[in-house]
């Protein structure tokens, strides 16, 4: 047979090769760090939960996913063991700051465009502004006249019978 027709057999087989041992790479580091699980680590299950170890056997895990709910798992289910920062920061918000003089940038723009209450009546003056209604007319008749007046001055409606066309 000619090499050039088994080039493509060697190549799948080499593909093949790389990919079930980068998959066995995986599935024993995962391995590793599920025997590694220790007592008062913070674990996240395959399912999402986060929870405390609380005693290790060699099949199962007993967890503490809260005061007085003790679960029992098997080791499989264990997705990630957690760092301590890690999970305090997951569960119960705590953030542990490395940079404590950093500036701290606001969740909202509220604190960013709050202004001093005297400084900024000052500045606008407290006049109003005239949108160009207005309730009395310039000589001193009421609204209700110059409205009434308003409705002489347009047409009539009718039924469709008028002579304007």
């Amino acid at each position: 047979m000619n090499t050039l027709t088994l080039l493509p057999f060697i190549v799948l087989i080499a593909a093949m090769f790389l990919m079930t041992r980068s998959a066995k790479k995986k599935q024993q580091q995962a391995a590793s760090m599920r025997n590694e699980v220790q007592p008062g680590s913070g674990v996240r299950t395959i399912g999402g939960m986060y929870a405390t170890v609380k005693e290790v056997s060699e099949d199962t895990v007993l967890l503490d996913a809260g005061p007085g709910v003790d679960l029992l798992f098997a080791k499989n289910a264990i997705g990630a063991v957690l760092t301590d920062d890690e999970y305090n920061r997951i569960v119960h918000g705590i953030e542990h700051d490395l940079k404590a003089d950093a500036h701290v940038v606001p969740d909202d723009a509220s604190s960013l465009t709050e202004t001093d209450e005297p400084a900024a009546a000052a500045a606008s003056g407290d006049k109003a502004v005239d949108l160009g209604k207005k309730d009395v007319a310039e000589d001193g008749t009421a609204a209700a006249e110059v409205a009434e007046a308003k409705t002489d001055e347009e047409p009539k409606k009718t039924d469709g019978d008028s002579e304007a066309k």
